[in-house]
């Protein structure tokens, strides 16, 4: 499972790093050390918190482009078969669904738990994968 350190989970969540410093303390969120030794959570425990109750500043993957709808979000469900997966975000307090190929999937890399922006333009979603998330 991908690995979010505190000062991104504090970011995605729209709260303060000693808020998630907090939750670790008290059990609501559980961490580890990575390699280089800092404080990380599992993406997957920090999309199932945030599906309950995040909200989400802006877009922060830095990523320029046309579409004015970008929602950064966690991966909170995937449903794939040959051709095409389903993945669920959840972004703050909105659930977006899209629909790309699964050979999309394989090459974002993307699972539960990790970070993801969805791009909204008319009625197509587009979901990509910032730097930080891979």
């Amino acid at each position: 499972m991908p690995q979010i350190r505190i000062k991104d989970a504090a970011l995605y969540l729209g709260v303060s790093d000693d808020t998630v410093r907090r939750w670790i303390d008290g059990g609501v969120l559980g961490s580890a050390k990575d390699e280089s030794g800092r404080t990380v959570v599992d993406g997957l425990e920090l999309a199932q918190l945030a599906k309950q109750n995040a909200v989400l500043p802006g877009d922060p993957s830095g990523v320029a482009g046309s579409a004015r709808n970008r929602f950064v979000g966690l991966v909170t469900g995937i449903v794939m078969d040959r051709v095409m997966a389903q993945v669920e975000l959840q972004c703050g307090p909105h659930r977006v669904v899209s629909l790309i190929s699964s050979e999309a999937l394989r090459e974002l890399g993307l699972e539960p738990g990790s970070v993801a922006v969805a791009v909204i333009k008319a009625t197509n979603v587009i979901v990509e994968a910032p730097a930080v998330a891979r």
